[in-house]
């Protein structure tokens, strides 16, 4: 059982937690925007890496020309961007009954992503979009990682004080340590037999799971 005296709410994280995130696909449209650039990919993921907010709190176009992608290429780009989130939104092993059950339990779930102006428009045509009682983007609301706005909103939104949440997610953003500071108890998942990918989780301390469903033990 969680250490939450009562869970009425479970807020997941997107990518890497009810989803795989596709590496090898990115890749190739990062290669495609680094060619149009006229950039080598480490060029390419240091822009990234500088212009990150910008992707995460607005137009995808926006993103694409602080990058420095020339005007007549953005349409294309972003063009590919739908199309790779239209066949990314793919729900992990077990992820639609834990949500089933979760909702059937009377439990209000949540998403808080991190993400591009692309996964919060295809959203509404996924499988998981009907079992997700709120859906927090920081594309279409301008809030982040792991700054508190982002928990409280999603929180207050579901109607499910802090303190009787559960956050679950992999960790990237420093998304574990944002939610325990507004109350939530944060959950790390990582899949059996692997470490972290973040380093900000590497020593988590706090509650983990190795799949989806193995939350339901924990409320």
């Amino acid at each position: 059982m969680s250490d939450v005296t009562s869970v009425r709410g479970v807020i997941f994280d997107l990518w890497d937690t009810l989803v795989d995130w596709p590496h090898e696909q990115m890749q190739r449209l990062n290669v495609a925007i680094a060619d149009h650039i006229g950039i080598d990919l480490p060029e390419l993921h240091q822009r990234m890496r500088s212009t990150y907010r910008i992707s995460q709190t607005g137009p995808f176009e926006r993103a694409l020309r602080a990058l420095g992608v020339p005007d007549e290429h953005v349409p294309t780009h972003v063009a590919a961007r739908f199309a790779f989130t239209r066949g990314a939104l793919n729900p992990r092993e077990g992820v639609l009954q834990t949500l089933a059950t979760l909702r059937e339990r009377g439990i209000r779930t949540g998403l808080i992503s991190m993400c591009s102006e692309d996964v919060a428009v295809t959203w509404p045509d996924t499988t998981l979009a009907p079992l997700i009682d709120v859906a927090t983007f920081s594309a279409t609301t301008g809030l982040v990682k792991p700054e508190p706005e982002i928990y409280l909103h999603t929180a207050e939104t579901l109607g499910v004080p802090p303190s009787e949440c559960l956050f679950v997610g992999d960790g990237a953003n420093n998304e574990l340590v944002g939610a325990e500071a507004t109350g939530m108890t944060s959950v790390l998942i990582v899949p059996a037999g692997s470490d972290p990918v973040w380093h900000e989780v590497r020593d988590w301390r706090g509650q983990r799971v190795a799949t989806i469903p193995e939350v339901l033990e924990l409320c």
